[in-house]
This record gives structure tokens, C-alpha cells and sequence, in this order.
């Protein structure tokens, strides 16, 4: 039995896998997250991008994937790999073993991330940007008057009638056109959206995948999927 765990900015997840399949555990806030919430005496496998949830699991025997330890399903020679997130190298690893490529995946957390995949399974590097959350939270942070507004899986339509409705009608179609802007620039050189798969990850992805008729939304367990590959080559 192996842990593997996705530790995101705002939750994390974890599975089990057993050899055969992953058994997911329910979704726990990151800065809720301690040794005490795994499994004990159970190898645990890792991606983070949050350095201090990495410094509060110190005292357990985690072994944290980057794009240098992964294994050799993905090609990552090709970028800057020094900062490149380990959901961004999970995200690329499940692409190109479970799909056609080259293909494209949104992830849609806190961030959104674009992670691009060639047809020779070389990383092509990506994009990042604001996830819909975090617009909230900055354009209420960043001004004297706008409140932060609850986030919503409603597709606004019309014209914002109070400040409220505006705030939800600009970053909400806003963020859809963000991403659609996105993966028709990086699909491009590949001849365009038709010609590429383009997943949809993370807990935003419902959301996006309701309003991009091109986004196919993937498994649950896509992001640990992609972990639990990256993490063969270190359990030895």
C-alpha cells in the first residue's frame, strides 16, 4: 500500500493505492494538514506547491516528486525545470500515458496552469494565471470598496445590474475567456484545438468544462495518477 498526495495551495487530496487502483480520501484543507492525517508506517508519495505544508511534514518519510526525479515518461529537457510546480509534472506524466497527443491540460485551482504536451512526450512548458478564487480575493484585497464575492458555478449573461453582478460577470466570463485565449495560443503550432486533446483538471474544472464545449473533464484521480507515476522510480 502506497499514499499518494496532491498538496494544492488551498486543499489537498490523498489516495490510496493498492496496485491495482487508487481509493481517494476525502479532501483536506492544506494548512490543516499534518503527519497525523496519513496513514502511519505507509510509503507516501507527494507533489507540493506549498514549501511550509512541505516543512510541516517534515517528521514523516515522504518522498516528494519534481521534474529531475519523475522517471523518463516525460521529457522535460526542454524547460526551465528549477521552478516548474510537481502538479504541472504529475499533470504532464498522466496526460501522455493515459491520452493521445500531444495534448493540453487546464488545471483549474487556485491557479490556473496549462501544461502542454508534444506528440514526441516533450514538455512544451505552459501558462499560469489566476484562478477565479484568487480574482475574488485580489480585486477585494486591492481596492478600498469591492467586497469578495462568494464564488458561484452560475454562467453569468447579462450585464451586472449591481456591483455584486459585475464582480461575477467580469471574472467569471473573464476567466473563461482567459482560458480559451490560453489553449488557442498554445494549441496553434499543432494545428489548432481539434487536433490535441485538452483535459480539464482540478476542483474548478466542472465549472470550465460547462462553458468550453472543447475542455474534457478528467477523472477525479487524474492529478494523482500522474504522482503516483512520477513516484515509481523512488520507492526503490
Amino acid at each position: 500500500m502506497v499514499v499518494i498526495l496532491n498538496i494544492g495551495n488551498t486543499f489537498s487530496r490523498a489516495a490510496l493505492w493498492d496496485g491495482e487502483a487508487l481509493r481517494l480520501q476525502p479532501h483536506v484543507g492544506t494548512g490543516e494538514l499534518t503527519c497525523e492525517v496519513l496513514p502511519g508506517e505507509v510509503p507516501v508519495i507527494a507533489a507540493t506547491v506549498v514549501p511550509e505544508a512541505k516543512e510541516r511534514l517534515a517528521g514523516r518519510d515522504i518522498r516528494f516528486i519534481d521534474a529531475r526525479n519523475c522517471g523518463t515518461r516525460i521529457d522535460f529537457t526542454q524547460v526551465d525545470t528549477s521552478t516548474l510546480g510537481a502538479d504541472r509534472v504529475a499533470n504532464a506524466i498522466a496526460l501522455a500515458e493515459f491520452y493521445p497527443l500531444p495534448g493540453i491540460v487546464v488545471d483549474c485551482g487556485t491557479a490556473i496552469t496549462l501544461e502542454v504536451v508534444d506528440g514526441e512526450r516533450i514538455f512544451r512548458g505552459g501558462a499560469i494565471a489566476p484562478g477565479r478564487r484568487l480574482m475574488r480575493h485580489a480585486l477585494a484585497f486591492g481596492t478600498a470598496q469591492l467586497p469578495e464575492v462568494a464564488l458561484s458555478e452560475e454562467f453569468p449573461d447579462h450585464a451586472g445590474n449591481g456591483t455584486v453582478e459585475s464582480i461575477c460577470l467580469g471574472i467569471d466570463r473573464g476567466a473563461v475567456g482567459l482560458v480559451r485565449e490560453l489553449v488557442e495560443t498554445l494549441s496553434r503550432p499543432y494545428g489548432g484545438v481539434e487536433k490535441m486533446t485538452v483535459l480539464a483538471t482540478g476542483g474548478d474544472a466542472p465549472y470550465f468544462a460547462k462553458a468550453l464545449p472543447f475542455l474534457e473533464l478528467a477523472p477525479e484521480e487524474f492529478t494523482l495518477q500522474g504522482i503516483r507515476l512520477a513516484g515509481e522510480s523512488l520507492l526503490g
